[in-house]
């Protein structure tokens, strides 16, 4: 199949390390196209059945990138408890797929913001969401505001911030001669997880395999070990006393004395 043979072309061309799909629709996938999936490379997957016609996930990540901890599934999400191998990074990947009937966003919302207050770990989800966050997430047509300010709210309470998508506006499109194109699909991250990965981005790729558009998420780190060193900056050493007058020193200074 077309869908099988994208994935695994992008397993193999940009080094994917984990595969989370969302609206599966199916409660079970044969070992082969498991194996299709990932290019014949070693992932260990979990499957969860969707409700009725609605739904299913697919998670699926490469062991000889992670060491998996636990796996929990529930009614919205199915998440992994994952140790990166090089460096000792623990996390917890979620994949979400929230119902589009408007009953069941209370409840997909809630389960959301219930299940990652209580994470000690930093996280990070991605999946269809099925809720917008802002009227920019929809190209036409009638907006409501009821359920983006719910999502918004569960947001800002768990203080998650959005890994931003570059190129495009959209991810979705409903299909018909004069289409609406709609947000639905993002990621979201703990600020934990976001210190580790700063200079993770969100791109998108080709959607002639699907109506909802592919996203890869790079971390912009190497999955295997290294000496370089990292830069972090803190916003809030713009307001400590002194901190100017140390910049500018600093950025006086010769380039071998900056890195020990």
């Amino acid at each position: 199949m077309a869908k099988h043979k994208f994935l695994a072309d992008l397993v193999m061309d940009e080094q994917i390390n984990f595969i989370a799909l969302s609206e599966t629709g199916r409660d079970h996938f044969p070992d082969h196209i498991l194996k299709n999936l990932c290019a014949s490379r070693d992932f260990l997957w979990h499957s969860m059945a969707p409700h009725g016609r609605s739904g299913g996930i697919l998670l699926g990540v490469d062991l000889n990138v992670f060491d998996i901890g636990a796996i929990v599934e529930s009614d919205f999400y199915v998440k992994f408890t994952l140790r990166c191998k090089n460096d000792g990074f623990k996390f917890v990947l979620y994949t979400v797929y929230g119902l589009a009937k408007h009953q069941n966003k209370h409840a997909f919302l809630s389960e959301l913001a219930n299940t990652c207050s209580k994470e000690s770990l930093p996280y990070l989800i991605g999946g269809d969401f099925n809720i917008m966050r802002r009227s920019e997430d929809k190209s036409s047509g009638v907006f409501d505001f009821k359920w983006p300010k719910l999502f918004n709210d569960v947001i800002e309470s768990l203080d998650l911030k959005e890994i931003v998508m570059s190129g495009h506006q959209y991810t979705w499109a409903v299909p018909g001669d004069n289409p609406i194109f709609e947000k639905l699909d993002r990621v979201l991250a703990s600020t934990d997880w976001e210190d580790k990965f700063p200079l993770s981005t969100v791109e998108p790729r080709d959607r002639d395999i699907s109506d909802h558009t592919p996203l890869v998420l790079n971390t912009g780190a190497s999955t295997h070990q290294t000496d370089q060193h990292h830069f972090k900056f803190e916003r809030g050493w713009l307001i400590q006393d002194g901190f100017m007058t140390w910049l500018k020193r600093f950025g006086n200074r010769k380039p071998l004395d900056v890195c020990p």
